[in-house]
């Protein structure tokens, strides 16, 4: 997905001189395309993550739409007080790119690993936080994110995301996306994680329960009408979200349900309220913390039985 991101944003850059990218010496590998097309739009600032969004916020001040990117918790814990402060504040066009979100990066450790990314920074008032599912979201999730006139925190995937649509999709932000409909419970995805969930609802099928699949793409503005209407049209609502269990989907759809009092049952599935000591590939890390497909589905039939 980060080499789908890079392309899409050189293919606007082209048509678009107000695009810059603003880097604290990273993601080599991805970027040279963007570095050598539009040099005097490019800006290596160094190891700075802090010096990194204070020149973004400059550039975006000029007038310009400028894009900071890097390795999941570098371009936003590193510098949170330069995205309050600088960019929100002023609700200054910079566009705060995070490659590898989650356990992506499970391999590295705990400081390279974005689990509380999307509870942080929708907090932060004027921020749109974008999650894309798979490549027909990461591509549209660009376009929509260089329209939008004010911070946007954009958490792209790291390599080779199954794909969650078949065919041609209607990518707004603020509004979730259906990809599977059913009467029983709906599971609720932000993120790549949203394949498993859609897996989850297939065997969900196969045991006799019809779970409908929304791709909430976008955590904030979150679609509450995508979420009302799950409560009012099935049974059982589950989010399903590779970030802590607390602050992120879960407790966004949290709150548009209570604040509703609706009583639907409700659960959240997503990693624990600690740091992740276990080190391993993504995929083992996945399924050791419950995102097996078999493991969500399981967990969505306890809470619609009433053994959750």
């Amino acid at each position: 997905m980060r080499s789908l991101f890079n392309k899409v944003l050189l293919d606007i850059a082209e048509k678009n001189d107000r695009i810059y990218m603003v880097l604290a010496d990273i993601g080599y590998g991805e970027i040279e395309g963007f570095a050598e097309r539009f040099p005097d739009r490019f800006f290596n600032v160094g190891v700075a993550e802090q010096n990194m969004t204070g020149v973004a916020c400059g550039v975006a001040m000029e007038g310009n739409i400028a894009v900071t990117y890097s390795i999941a918790n570098f371009p936003t814990l590193r510098c949170l007080e330069q995205i309050r402060n600088d960019v929100c504040y002023h609700k200054a066009n910079v566009k705060i790119v995070i490659i590898g979100g989650g356990l992506a990066y499970g391999a590295l450790g705990v400081s390279h690993q974005a689990t509380e990314d999307l509870a942080i920074m929708r907090a932060l008032p004027d921020m749109v936080v974008l999650a894309p599912a798979d490549f027909a979201e990461a591509e549209a999730a660009v376009h929509a994110m260089i329209a939008h006139d004010g911070p946007v925190y954009y958490r792209c995937g790291y390599k080779k995301e199954p794909a969650l649509h078949g065919g041609p999709i209607d990518f707004r932000i603020g509004r979730a996306i259906q990809v599977r409909d059913g009467s029983d419970l709906t599971l609720i995805g932000t993120g790549t994680i949203t394949y498993r969930a859609f897996e989850a609802a297939g065997i969900l099928e196969s045991q006799g329960v019809k779970a409908r699949v929304l791709s909430m793409h976008t955590v904030k503005p979150l679609d509450r009408e995508a979420v009302l209407a799950a409560a009012r049209e099935t049974r059982a609502v589950v989010t399903v979200e590779e970030h802590n269990v607390l602050g992120g989907l879960g407790g966004a759809v949290a709150e548009v349900l209570a604040e509703a009092g609706g009583g639907v049952p409700f659960l959240r599935v997503g990693l624990p309220d600690s740091y992740i000591h276990l080190v391993g590939s993504h995929n083992w890390l996945l399924d050791h913390y419950g995102f097996a497909p078999q493991a969500i589905a399981a967990s969505a039939r306890r809470l619609l039985e009433g053994r959750q």
